[in-house]
């Protein structure tokens, strides 16, 4: 968001503004000094010395005069910076001072973009379109509704970008993935298919299409398309992953096979891939051994949790348990699950041991306590408290009867 107030050189500006003071206007040296000054600030602009820039630019802000081109220059170095707030303000200036002037009105809008306050960001791009229709500024109205998780509004910007140019990838490119994020894939079909009608082998339109039909259960239409790329070179993930699992839902087996297992040549990281190619080798009667259970294997293998990290997070939850008469069991579960992901924290045996004690259980008590004993190093204070502990129980079993 914004700051209430601008930068003193956007206040200085904006009192430039109300003063209806005439263009910057200079004779002479002055006028001299003037043009070689913007000179110098824009060279070092185009070199990314924008602070140098910036500092040349501000000594030529008078406070009884309004130089457009100067401010221009200053918004351009606040953005280019990315001082976006005071790029914004100046911006801002530009466009009331010169309000037909659609360039200051679209870099608002651009520099709100960045801000990311994408309600200022459209009300800019509205203001450009009082007095121009322009494509761009149309699809990233959409873009900025789309950040605002308006997926309706930003549709309809979208289209009528795509209205004034309807060949422009990256538009329809947005337009159908919302229309799959609201599943309706008979839209998101018909918008690919007008562009493909001029482009068939688009390779970032066509598979879109292909998803919109493997979504819609359409798994031979997903075919064509993605059988199509694949054969003009298109190799990446997304190609093979839904040609393999096209083929899968059609039960030609083999040829899900080839596909997935190319997927997971590119990448590795999905367990759902890993299970599919294990599943799919079993349809197609692999050996279970030695080419469905290796694919099992990497699935489980990538659904483990770090072990040391659930060993204290158990821990953790066994602390806030432990020590309540209501939840002496609680802790005991969750001292069980740290020991069997760190064998190594051998004090859980010995606090799960006095948990069962606290509630009597003496029987479950003594075997905890002697496995900790097994484990536990003899002459420390823990092995002496459990070896105490360990007599007692055994006189209280003795009493009950239980020894």
């Amino acid at each position: 968001m914004m700051k209430t107030l601008f930068p003193k050189i956007i206040l200085l500006a904006l009192i430039t503004l109300f003063a209806a003071s005439p263009l910057f206007a200079q004779n002479g040296d002055v006028e001299q000094e003037r043009a070689k000054t913007l000179s110098a600030a824009k060279y070092l602009k185009s070199i990314y010395k924008t602070d140098e820039a910036i500092e040349k630019l501000s000594s030529l802000v008078k406070p009884d005069s309004f130089d457009e081109e100067v401010m221009s220059e200053l918004a351009d170095c606040h953005f280019q910076s990315g001082d976006y707030e005071t790029a914004a303000g100046t911006y801002f200036l530009l466009s009331s001072r010169v309000p037909d002037n659609i360039l200051y009105k679209i870099r608002q809008m651009q520099t709100f973009s960045r801000m990311e306050a994408w309600p200022q960001s459209i009300q800019a791009g509205r203001e450009v379109l009082r007095l121009d229709s322009i494509p761009a500024v149309l699809s990233s109205m959409g873009d900025s509704f789309q950040r605002m998780n308006q997926p309706d509004s930003a549709l309809l910007y979208y289209k009528q970008s795509l209205a004034l140019k309807p060949q422009n990838a990256n538009v329809v490119s947005k337009a159908a993935n919302v229309l799959l994020g609201k599943e309706d894939f008979d839209g998101a079909i018909a918008l690919t298919d007008a562009f493909l009608a001029n482009d068939p082998d688009n390779m970032a339109i066509a598979p879109i299409k292909g998803l919109a039909c493997f979504r819609k259960n359409d798994f031979d239409a997903a075919i064509d398309v993605f059988q199509r790329q694949e054969d003009i070179g298109n190799d990446s993930y997304p190609i093979h992953y839904y040609l393999g699992q096209s083929y899968w839902h059609t039960d030609v087996t083999y040829r899900a096979e080839q596909e997935l297992v190319k997927a997971w040549q590119i990448d590795s990281s999905d367990v759902k891939l890993a299970y599919s190619i294990a599943a799919v080798k079993q349809e197609a009667r692999r050996s279970f051994e030695d080419e469905v259970i290796p694919w099992l294997d990497k699935a489980l293998d990538m659904l483990q949790p770090d072990a040391g990290m659930m060993s204290r997070i158990h821990q953790q939850y066994a602390v806030g348990y432990y020590g309540r008469r209501d939840t002496w069991n609680k802790a005991i579960a969750h001292y069980k699950e740290a020991y069997r992901y760190n064998p190594k924290f051998i004090s859980a045996l010995q606090m799960i041991a006095y948990c069962y004690e606290q509630q009597k259980d003496y029987k479950h008590a003594l075997e905890y306590y002697e496995k900790f004993l097994k484990v536990a190093k003899p002459g420390t204070s823990n092995y002496e408290f459990a070896t105490k502990s360990i007599a007692f129980l055994k006189s209280e079993l003795f009493m009950e009867g239980k020894e």
